[in-house]
């Protein structure tokens, strides 16, 4: 089969790689029918994540089709039509049992594109399928479900639900790529009062307008006195950082309101100063998190009953063949717009 394989930090390629076989079980083999690249394929590209060996095929979001299980699998049949989750899970250690699938200590968690091959190849093993992947209903495309793979539960269970976001809510958005902007699509879910985005590109923040942000600045353009002229000098109740980076970082940390919540949803390379000396008595909370996924189930349901509008996330479509030309788009979004790409088998 072809993949797309890490040659180490900087370099990539679509070439031929090993067919994929049952080594435990549990495990499914799929044919990936469609498949997207995410921020944090990117932040492996450039070094961040040296857990990722050369040769590793990248990529943790996908739907395919069963052509193969082992022995314990109990839950799906050849044939089936699943999404596979980023986060694998054993389903039997203590966070499994606790619902904390991306803390897995039995051999799951985010391993998919990260400590094992990924599902940016024609085929992808995936361990744990009975857990770690969903029947999908005739009525939810390919393109709509592989955005359940990750970025609608991480920017939910990540940012909107660990940050607290309740009704009449000031939240802002810091970072406004398809993480960013999934977070304001849940976002709205609980009816906040306002939805700030921060972007340094015009067309993301464009973009953040269409999923609903009713207010949008560059990081430039004093975010900090946009969100006190609407919360009467307060600051923001929810602040999501969706980049990454420590300036990213470093700026929510100015927007929250004593009592609020900074929920850190982006993938760090470097490390980030926390101001405590203005921090200490302000009483906010800071919360980190790897998606659990836990939230799946309850967002495919709300994506079959059309209560959730994704249809503006791709922005950019290819053939898997074309998966370096695709690469080459998501990386330089600034200038191509893209939000998701997603690629097809053809």
């Amino acid at each position: 089969m072809k993949a797309l394989v890490y040659g180490g930090p900087g370099e990539k390629s679509w070439t031929q790689a090993p067919d994929p076989a049952i080594r435990d079980p549990r495990d499914a083999i799929i044919q990936v029918d469609a498949v997207t690249i995410c921020g944090t394929d990117l932040h492996i590209l450039g070094g961040d994540v040296p857990e990722t060996a050369a040769g590793s095929i990248l990529g943790h979001e996908a739907v395919g089709t069963v052509v193969e299980v082992g022995g314990g699998v109990s839950t799906l049949t050849p044939g089936d039509r699943v999404l596979a989750s980023c986060i694998s899970a054993c389903g039997s250690c203590r966070y499994c049992r606790g619902g904390q699938y991306g803390q897995c200590l039995g051999g799951g968690g985010w391993i998919l594109g990260h400590t094992v091959h990924g599902v940016q190849a024609q085929y992808a093993r995936l361990p744990f399928a009975d857990l770690s992947t969903y029947k999908l209903p005739h009525s939810v495309t390919d393109e709509q479900a592989v955005l359940l793979a990750d970025i609608l539960p991480t920017s939910y269970e990540v940012g909107v639900r660990n940050g607290r976001v309740r009704p009449g809510d000031t939240v802002v958005v810091v970072g406004t790529g398809p993480i960013g902007l999934a977070a304001i699509l849940t976002a709205r879910l609980y009816s906040p009062s306002h939805i700030i985005a921060v972007d340094k590109a015009e067309s993301r923040l464009q973009a953040a307008k269409a999923f609903g942000a009713s207010a949008t600045v560059r990081p430039d353009g004093d975010p900090l006195e946009i969100v006190q002229a609407l919360t009467g000098g307060l600051g923001a109740d929810v602040v999501i950082e969706a980049v990454g980076t420590p300036s990213a970082f470093e700026l929510c940390t100015t927007l929250v309101r004593p009592g609020g919540h900074l929920a850190n949803v982006g993938v760090h390379g470097k490390p980030a100063t926390l101001h405590l000396e203005d921090l200490w008595i302000k009483d906010v909370t800071i919360t980190t998190g790897l998606v659990d996924t836990s939230s799946t189930p309850t967002l495919l349901r709300m994506l079959e009953a059309g209560q959730l509008d994704v249809s503006q996330m791709i922005t950019h479509r290819f053939p898997m063949d074309e998966f370096m030309a695709a690469y080459d788009v998501f990386g330089d979004a600034a200038h191509s717009g893209a939000l998701k790409v997603v690629l097809t088998r053809t």
